[in-house]
């Protein structure tokens, strides 16, 4: 077995891992469960000039505005519009709530600790992926929020924060 990703403070007793699988194509990816608030029906983003190419715009959820960051373009998939059918992920960063378009949204699932690769023993230098996850079905790339902006890209999605303020 290969060298597992780090799950301090994520593996529950018995060193289980609970992950939101979603889809963008036919590619599958996860959050870990702890860092979703919510799935929303999709809703338009309000573009937001001179924000850096990552920030789609943004949407108001319960008095909050929250950017809605643009995964498509960062995992290289073709740039589409949010349709009426897919979801909006709305997940938390360690200092921030940001939100997700995405195709669909399709289980919640739990992994053992085991099962997961960190992505560094697969590719070194994927950025965005912190470790796959061999699930029945397949692989699923789990996703790394707080590694996912830049610098200058965390202090526009705050810009975007500080207007429901």
């Amino acid at each position: 077995m290969g060298e597992t990703v780090s799950q301090a403070g994520r593996a529950r007793p018995g060193g289980r891992v609970a992950l939101v699988v979603f889809r963008l194509g036919q590619v599958r990816y996860a959050l870990h469960l702890e860092s979703v608030e919510r799935v929303l029906p999709a809703v338009e983003a309000t573009p937001l000039p001179g924000a850096p190419e990552i920030v789609a715009g943004a949407i108001n959820v319960a008095g909050r505005v929250l950017a809605v960051l643009d995964i498509r373009r960062r995992f290289g998939h073709p740039a589409r519009a949010i349709e009426v059918d897919d979801h909006l992920i709305l997940a938390r960063t360690a200092k921030r709530s940001v939100i997700l378009p995405v195709d669909a949204v399709a289980d919640v699932v739990q992994v053992d600790a085991g099962q997961i690769t960190a992505a560094e023993r697969v590719v070194p230098g994927l950025e965005y992926v912190e470790g796959l996850a061999r699930l029945p079905d397949g692989l699923v790339l789990i996703h790394d929020l707080d590694r996912f902006l830049s610098l200058d890209e965390l202090q526009a999605v705050d810009g975007v924060e500080g207007l429901s303020r």
